[in-house]
């Protein structure tokens, strides 16, 4: 039976009508601070916390509930005779419900806030009464979030208890919330420290979804609680709610559109570019980027990095796309948009903000930078160099590789990927699916080291004038031997881009 509940939120949404059901049911509600001042002034009957402990708030309002008394009040296990005399004898009642919310470290660590203001957000009080409550669930209902309120009362106006599964469901939500809040807060203070011998991690549920890759795997798309990355920050302006596949493709679409200082357009299907654009306007690039492939990018993810007008609207919306993503668009876009009301569009107000790449194994995860850097130095080995115009269309596709799958070959022409090839188990396949696809390209780039002259002898029989790669293979030197017979020019990077 609830007798006795403490109240002390940061949040006080709903906490009025949560206390009025609480005092009509004869609850003795005790609370501290500003939630006290709060539900006083509100007509609520309510017992300061240092009216029961005797003892006053202390170091700016740091210590308030930290005290024997309202923790022997919560732990005391009352089917224990040894727990419930000690209590007797030192005059302590038991507390029976806590209701807590914490300081909103979540929401402050990511302000434009100094690092002592930002630790003044990290709640003590809070999380120690909570984790008591939760551990001794069988006779404390604890609430930590303000949506189980109106199960909590629904619970007890049925049945005058709170039945054990819920008590048990609340429990696992408070050691839920302290696991991300702890996290959150560990890698605010380790900082610039890159791994740490426990891997924190702190997201929050975003949405359910209808499913995963496939219609018979649930899935689910949390959100960093720690910074406003690309794909936690974005407004869905039109449309269905975005699948887990079209989140995957949105991420990987907008990562290469924001490679580029220059208007770019990225084309995306299954997580795979299939074209890739620079130019001086949204029209030119994505109309040069569905040139490069029409039929693959019916159905597909589309992304912008620059404010999308009517007229390329107007183009966009001749076929069915998936997902239109920019960081803006013009009202009279929009409206063309529109008229198609399945298409998702995206404003996407973020750039890329990931520092580090987690994928999960069987039994473990794997954790590694984001892949940023592009080139170590460019170095041409070849006796031919390449002009002006071919440089800037190899740096173009090197740009590009770096979000298709190993082994990735892109074929270029004139600032658009023209044929992309990946995800094969050696080289000369993508190379030449890349050139068939690509025709009239006349630069190529590749994730890493040609094992082989294979890969040269090909772009030799398909026109290809240049050819950029990482290079560090032990048969470099008959690769530019090839080059320099057939006259290609071949730069390396000396770095390499393979994406499993």
């Amino acid at each position: 039976m609830i007798k006795r509940a403490l109240i002390s939120v940061f949040d006080k949404e709903g906490v009025l009508d949560f206390s009025n059901f609480l005092a009509s049911k004869g609850v003795e509600i005790i609370s501290t601070g500003g939630t006290y001042k709060h539900l006083k002034d509100n007509g609520i009957n309510v017992i300061e916390v240092n009216e029961v402990t005797n003892f006053p708030e202390m170091l700016d309002g740091r210590v308030k509930t930290l005290h024997p008394i309202i923790h022997a009040g919560i732990l005391a296990i009352r089917d224990n005779e040894e727990h419930m005399n000690t209590i007797k004898e030192r005059d302590i009642e038991t507390i029976d419900m806590v209701i807590v919310n914490l300081y909103p470290f979540f929401e402050k660590v990511r302000e434009n806030l100094t690092f002592d203001e930002k630790v003044e957000f990290i709640d003590i009080g809070g999380p120690t009464m909570l984790r008591a409550a939760a551990k001794n669930f069988k006779d404390v209902v604890v609430i930590s979030n303000k949506e189980d309120y109106k199960n909590v009362m629904e619970e007890l106006e049925k049945t005058g208890e709170v039945s054990i599964n819920l008590r048990k469901k609340l429990a696992g939500k408070v050691f839920n919330l302290m696991s991300a809040y702890d996290a959150a807060i560990s890698n605010f203070l380790l900082g610039d420290e890159e791994y740490p011998e426990y891997l924190s991690v702190s997201y929050k549920k975003k949405q359910s979804l209808r499913y995963g890759e496939n219609p018979h795997q649930k899935a689910a798309y949390y959100s960093s609680t720690e910074f406003d990355g690309a794909m936690n920050s974005f407004e869905i302006l039109n449309g269905k709610e975005l699948s887990y596949n079209n989140i995957k493709d949105l991420d990987i679409a907008w990562k290469v559109a924001c490679e580029f200082e220059e208007v770019a357009c990225c084309g995306l299907k299954h997580n795979t570019p299939c074209g890739v654009a620079i130019g001086e306007t949204p029209l030119e690039v994505y109309t040069k980027a569905y040139n490069a492939d029409p039929t693959s990018i019916f159905g597909g993810i589309v992304a912008v990095n620059r404010k999308i007008d009517k007229a390329t609207a107007e183009e966009m919306v001749k076929i069915f796309l998936e997902v239109v993503a920019a960081p803006d668009f013009d009202e009279d876009a929009l409206a063309v948009l529109k008229t198609k009301k399945n298409l998702r569009v995206i404003k996407c107000n973020n750039t890329p903000k990931d520092k580090k790449f987690m994928v999960t194994v069987d039994g473990g995860i794997l954790v590694q930078e984001e892949d940023i850097k592009l080139v170590e130095d460019i170095k041409v080995v070849t006796k031919k160099v390449p002009t002006e115009e071919e440089m800037k269309d190899l740096i173009f596709g090197m740009k590009v590789v770096k979000y298709v799958k190993s082994n990735a070959i892109v074929a270029i022409k004139d600032g658009v990927a023209v044929g992309v090839g990946g995800g094969q188990v050696n080289r000369i396949w993508p190379t030449e699916e890349a050139l068939k696809r690509g025709k009239g390209a006349t630069v190529l780039a590749s994730d890493a080291f040609f094992p082989f002259r294979d890969v040269v002898d090909t772009c030799a029989k398909n026109g290809i004038k240049a050819i950029i790669q990482p290079g560090g293979s032990m048969r470099d030197e008959e690769s530019i031997d090839a080059c320099n017979e057939h006259g290609i020019a071949m730069v390396f990077t000396g770095i390499r881009h393979f994406k499993h």
